[in-house]
């Protein structure tokens, strides 16, 4: 089956787009065998794709909408690089396969953390017809890398996010980037249906969403507001989080 949401993207999902998050009209979808309906032009028509993919890793360029280099494997999405190629083995004496030396595992260590919230009053003004979850106290989750994807996960196009915020439908699969020098940190909209939003925590909520593709260094104080009712606080993780987390 597919489906095609309010922006003119084709979906696999029925209920939100794979590829932004928006609801999808359950007219649209289409089993196999039947006639797609007509469609409308879209309200927000899709931003035109750029000619190529270049791989900062090796420079190849792929298709605009990779997810990997067919190159070497680099990750456009985590920016995570590919694996090194594993050592070809070597005969030692009387024909004995010498086996390569693996250095031992080092253990990750995490200096900063995200709280995820579930923030009743940003749900007030977003106006979602999802229901609102239990508040409660916040998921804190370590941040181990130098950039970080909040979104939600869609295993069809192999979106994985490290910050998943899989139950605020209102949410993009790759909603935000979170990247960091190891004292600071931005954040930067990745073209998200619903835009995402920075304040204070000592200002009133946020009315303006940050320029898509821009990145905003974030205070000591400001939160991160997405969806219809997720916020986010960044900040250095304790002791007891190292220990309770790593």
């Amino acid at each position: 089956m597919s489906a095609v949401c309010p922006a003119g993207h084709t979906s696999a999902s029925e209920d939100y787009c794979d590829v932004c998050g928006m609801p999808i009209d359950p007219s649209t979808v289409v089993t196999p065998g039947s006639t797609p309906p007509p469609t409308d032009t879209p309200t927000h028509a899709p931003s035109q794709a750029p000619a190529g993919h270049t791989c900062p890793n090796c420079e190849a360029v792929n298709v605009p909408d990779a997810l990997f280099c067919e190159a070497c494997g680099y990750d456009f999405t985590t920016q995570a690089m590919p694996r090194p190629v594993a050592a070809p083995e070597t005969s030692g004496p009387n024909g004995v396969v010498a086996q390569p030396a693996t250095a031992a595992p080092q253990e990750e260590v995490f200096d900063w953390v995200a709280e995820m919230w579930v923030d009743p009053a940003w749900y007030q003004i977003q106006e979602s017809p999802d229901p609102l979850p239990s508040p409660g106290l916040p998921e804190v989750l370590p941040l181990r890398g130098k950039s970080v994807l909040v979104g939600r996960t869609s295993r069809s196009r192999n979106i994985h996010p490290e910050i998943d915020v899989q139950s605020d439908s209102g949410v993009s699969r790759r909603q935000a980037q979170l990247t960091t020098d190891g004292r600071r940190w931005w954040v930067e909209d990745l073209e998200s249906a619903n835009g995402t939003f920075v304040a204070p925590a000592s200002a009133a909520l946020p009315e303006d969403p940050i320029p898509v593709g821009v990145k905003r260094e974030l205070a000591a104080d400001d939160r991160v507001y997405v969806g219809a009712w997720t916020r986010l606080v960044i900040r250095p993780a304790t002791d007891d989080e190292r220990d309770t987390l790593g």
